[in-house]
């Protein structure tokens, strides 16, 4: 319990967060608001731009030194000075830098003077940073509280599983569907190995360009390059094993074998990853089996593919796990199979105990708090 109350106090701490963050960059924004945004970007643009003046000349135009770099400098400072609106905030120190700039003479004082007032002109654009760094703030709490939420939420997902698959039968008599299943993946397996064993991959590649007919059999594609190659070389009439035997061979010894040694390896070798994957797996049914109307659908796709490579053994086997999908306490057997896969002894208690129930709703009002934090400031 004191966990659990540890976590509402965190997703509250971290919603309130958020709320403070977005009041300061409410109040950040007010401020910019009160000078105006236009006239701020015109003040840093004209302080930006008297800074330049003030390094450009400071060596130059002091003393008696360069009276042309004394006269660059006294008219830089003077038309900035007229270009500026009227409304300029501290337009006032800009005035002040340009009388002070219209004498005979400038001194190392009157740059350490001019910066001093410049630094004074600068005071209004305190504001954008405050705002910038509100921006931050809040960008900065609310990914917090989302990162929360989402842990928040995938908590739920898999209590709700648990709770769902805690109400099964473990004790189902759950053989009736994974007898079945089992021996139809045994037996597809070994039909897919003698089919690439026996067949030339022309003929294998040509079975799986077929299968893109039946998206529910999700099979991987050879590579076009690969493809093109068995389709065009004599090579391409041998069997996938052997073409990779092939490709481990020197090229002296692989002459006696292929007319163009170096157009094997360099198709067969570069995709050597795509061919030594290429198993039963997209034929096979998982465990636990996915629902009865997905598996159903699927099995109908499976047999019209299954029946191009094996044997007669092999199809009567899908059949019988068609007729295992079929059967009226399906879900139950494979919520009971679900069960017994996913869920750990420590699980079951919790869900026995009510601690699952107890849990759920905490966690559902940490995600009400944390939704409503983040509907507020977006």
């Amino acid at each position: 319990m004191a966990s659990e109350v540890t976590a509402d106090e965190d997703a509250a701490a971290l919603a309130r967060e958020l709320e403070a963050a977005a009041d300061q960059l409410e109040t950040a924004e007010a401020a910019v608001a009160d000078v105006g945004e236009d006239r701020l970007d015109a003040l840093e643009g004209a302080t930006n731009q008297l800074a330049r003046i003030l390094d450009q000349y400071a060596d130059t135009a002091t003393g008696s030194g360069d009276f042309e770099a004394y006269m660059e400098c006294r008219m830089a400072v003077q038309d900035l000075e007229a270009d500026l609106d009227d409304d300029l905030p501290n337009r006032d120190r800009f005035e002040a830098v340009a009388d002070r700039f219209d004498s005979r003479r400038l001194s190392d004082r009157d740059f350490e003077w001019a910066n001093e007032e410049l630094a004074a002109a600068r005071e209004p654009l305190s504001r954008l940073r405050e705002r910038e760094s509100a921006r931050e703030e809040v960008a900065t709490a609310r990914r917090a509280v989302r990162d929360r939420l989402q842990t928040v939420e995938d908590r739920i997902d898999r209590l709700e599983t648990v709770a769902e698959l805690g109400r099964a039968d473990l004790d189902a008599p759950v053989e009736a569907i994974a007898d079945p299943i089992e021996e139809y993946n045994a037996a597809v397996e070994s039909a897919f190995e003698t089919f690439l064993a026996e067949t030339g991959a022309r003929s294998v590649f040509a079975f799986l360009s077929a299968t893109t007919a039946y998206p529910l059999v999700e099979v991987p594609q050879p590579p076009r390059d690969l493809a093109d190659y068995v389709e065009q070389y004599p090579a391409g009439t041998e069997p996938i094993p052997t073409l990779l035997e092939y490709a481990e061979y020197s090229r002296s010894k692989l002459d006696h074998y292929v007319d163009d040694p170096m157009e094997l390896k360099r198709h067969v070798a570069t995709h050597r990853t795509y061919l030594t994957r290429l198993d039963a797996t997209p034929y096979t049914v998982a465990w636990p089996p996915p629902p009865a109307a997905e598996l159903r659908y699927r099995l109908e796709e499976l047999v019209s593919v299954v029946d191009r490579f094996a044997d007669a053994e092999t199809v009567a086997s899908l059949h019988a796990v068609r007729a295992a999908a079929r059967r009226g306490d399906y879900e139950s057997l494979r919520a009971t199979a679900r069960a017994n896969e996913e869920l750990v002894a420590e699980e079951r208690e919790q869900v026995r105990s009510g601690a699952v129930a107890t849990e759920l709703e905490a966690l559902r009002e940490q995600r009400a708090t944390l939704t409503e934090a983040l509907e507020a400031v977006d």
